[in-house]
């Protein structure tokens, strides 16, 4: 999710910007400090705007620089659990795939996909499933939920876990893809056939809860 943060710090301002404009010499010295950055608690920093001095310049002796005390807006990127992005592609591996979500990549696990099981295809360099006729490769947009967390100093050290088991997720196509009638009468013919378990489930829960009382009754 993006984020606006008002952020306070201290910036040392160089003797070699003292005749610039003082705000616009601050902002280049915050965008150079922060932008780009992965912070913890604040995630990826974007930009850095309206900055706002909050105290005259400080001079330190022996220190020919002048300090400031400055709050400032900074634009961020930080991924949340369970939050849903639409992310596509960007390389397919045997494990899994790598997709974006804002300015990082997620790893979606070749058992995350789906419910069903999907194999790594090295020819076509794809990940699919024969049963269900579904594949994605690289490029392709998908609906994925964010699992799981870990954010580190750098992106590349930065780990996401994404997954589209959950129902309503998966590629776009699939998703908007009106069903067949085939698929329809499918669906249908195993909803029937649920339907007809049910009796017989009936009838063991009922056989089990007799044995149970006999039991109670001979103790």
């Amino acid at each position: 999710m993006y984020y606006i943060k008002t952020v306070e710090d201290r910036v040392r301002l160089p003797p070699s910007m003292f005749g610039s404009d003082l705000n616009d010499a601050l902002m280049r010295m915050l965008r150079e400090r922060y932008e780009g950055r992965i912070l913890k608690d604040m995630g990826i920093v974007l930009a850095i705007n309206k900055t706002r001095v909050q105290s005259d310049g400080t001079v330190i002796p022996g220190d020919g620089g002048a300090y400031y005390s400055v709050e400032f807006d900074a634009l961020t990127f930080m991924p949340v659990v369970n939050e849903i992005f639409r992310a596509e592609i960007k390389e397919i591996v045997e494990f899994g795939a790598f997709a974006s979500i804002g300015p990082f990549q997620g790893l979606l696990h070749v058992s995350q996909i789906s419910k069903d099981k999907f194999y790594y295809d090295k020819k076509s360099k794809t990940l699919g499933s024969k049963a269900l006729g579904k594949s994605i490769k690289k490029g392709d947009d998908l609906y994925v939920k964010v699992s799981t967390v870990s954010i580190r100093g750098t992106s590349s050290d930065t780990k996401i876990g994404l997954t589209m088991r959950p129902d309503g997720l998966g590629k776009v196509e699939w998703l908007t893809k009106k069903a067949s009638p085939k698929d329809v009468k499918k669906e249908k013919e195993k909803a029937a056939k649920a339907e007809e378990k049910k009796p017989e489930e009936k009838k063991a829960e009922k056989a089990e809860e007799k044995k149970a009382e006999t039991k109670g009754a001979s103790s």
